[in-house]
């Protein structure tokens, strides 16, 4: 699987996005090949691309000469001329997705039906090309996965064709809504409509870098300089490595209780697992004044922190809780029902890499038979794992 990782520290636009993917070896004349297969009006833009330094840190610069300055399209325009175009089907996917994406921002912001979005500064010409542009560039490459870095805010105001809106302005800021984000940088126009796009489109995840065989780097320059920071973006293009098991970011939370009835945190935890914590268990403390206590922890997604530590803190009598990020891996898990001669039974198979490590029958299948024909639980669990092995197949 080939992976670009787009290193967005100061942030990114659309002809950044551009610019890195032709450092990573895309031939401008491709992109030009490509993008000559929408039907923009003849001769409404020119392509060039030019080496810079942004803070003495090597770039390349994508620009976009327009000669159509007709800046109103609507989403549904746009989206046609795509889907009726010779492009492949998957550039024509991806670009598809991220205009979506925007025309569904805009539909929110501005609180009209999607097919009634219309599009200023992104639907001119280059924004088309930086968008359309994008999935040529990925499709070249054959790029299969895309993430990014957490994206920074920034700050003050922009100039729009709405007027002057703040920092990140509202189409932006609804297409940041469950990506990665942090304020560690200084004011301006970070993130722009376009770059949010391509992220909240086309990326697995963000924040977090994934594993991979590093092969090339790529660098876009952006159009302005920034005081605390090289305004570049930087695409990291690699292989994803084989591993075993799989790898993801948890958050544990805990919390000491010493004056709870065992019925309160049974009850609690059932709250929990219903809520989507990964998982829930008790430890036995020993608290302050040699009071016997128990220790509740959770592990969860770090989305779902938030809204599980409120469910702790309404149900039990604790009045806090400390969390802490963590890693794990974790081998595949499916459930398959087979059809076994005492009766359907689910089981959980483990596999690494594709190959099966166990097999093991959900215990609620085995009781339910256990009550159902009078047997011991532990008789119905052994006769399905031999049944299994002896060559039992799914129904």
């Amino acid at each position: 699987m080939t992976i670009v990782y787009l290193d967005c520290y100061a942030g990114i636009s659309g002809d950044m996005t551009v610019g890195a993917l032709l450092d990573l070896g895309v031939p401008l004349e491709h992109l030009q090949a490509g993008l000559a297969k929408l039907p923009l009006p003849p001769d409404s833009y020119a392509l060039s691309t030019s080496r810079t330094e942004r803070r003495h840190i090597p770039a390349l610069k994508f620009d976009v000469a327009v000669h159509d300055h007709h800046t109103h399209r609507h989403y549904g325009g746009i989206d046609a001329m795509i889907a009726a175009s010779s492009l492949t089907d998957s550039v024509k996917e991806r670009a598809r997705r991220i205009f979506r994406r925007l025309a569904e921002a805009e539909a929110t912001v501005h609180g009209v039906p999607l097919e009634e979005v219309h599009f200023h500064e992104v639907g001119a010409v280059d924004s088309i090309v930086d968008i359309v542009g994008t999935a040529i560039c990925l499709d070249y490459l054959g790029v299969t996965e895309v993430s990014a870095a957490a994206l920074p805010l920034g700050g003050g105001f922009v100039e729009t064709a709405h007027g002057r809106l703040p920092v990140p302005a509202p189409a932006t800021a609804e297409l940041l809504h469950g990506l990665a984000v942090h304020g560690a940088c200084g004011d301006g126009e970070r993130v722009t409509p376009t770059g949010a796009a391509i992220i909240a489109a086309l990326a697995a995840g963000t924040g977090q870098r994934p594993a991979m065989r590093l092969e090339r780097i790529g660098s876009g320059a952006g159009g302005k300089d920034f005081s605390d920071c090289p305004n570049i973006l930087r695409a990291f293009l690699g292989t994803a490595e084989e591993k075993r098991g799989s790898g993801d970011a948890v958050v544990v939370a805990e919390t000491n209780i010493d004056d709870s009835t065992p019925e309160v945190l049974g009850y609690v935890m059932e709250r929990l697992f219903e809520e989507g914590a990964l998982d829930v268990f008790f430890t036995p403390v020993q608290m302050k004044k040699n009071r016997p206590a128990t220790q509740l922890s959770f592990l969860c997604r770090p989305e779902e922190l938030e809204n599980l530590a409120r469910l702790v803190l309404a149900e039990t009598t604790a009045i806090g809780l400390r969390h802490y990020p963590a890693g794990r891996i974790v081998l595949e898990r499916r459930v398959e029902e087979l059809q076994t001669p005492l009766g359907p039974v689910r089981f959980k198979l483990v596999s690494d890499g594709g190959l099966l490590l166990r097999a093991a029958p959900e215990y609620e299948d085995c009781r339910r038979i256990a009550r159902e024909r009078g047997i011991p639980c532990r008789e119905v669990m052994e006769q399905v794992v031999a049944w299994r092995q002896a060559g039992g197949e799914a129904s």
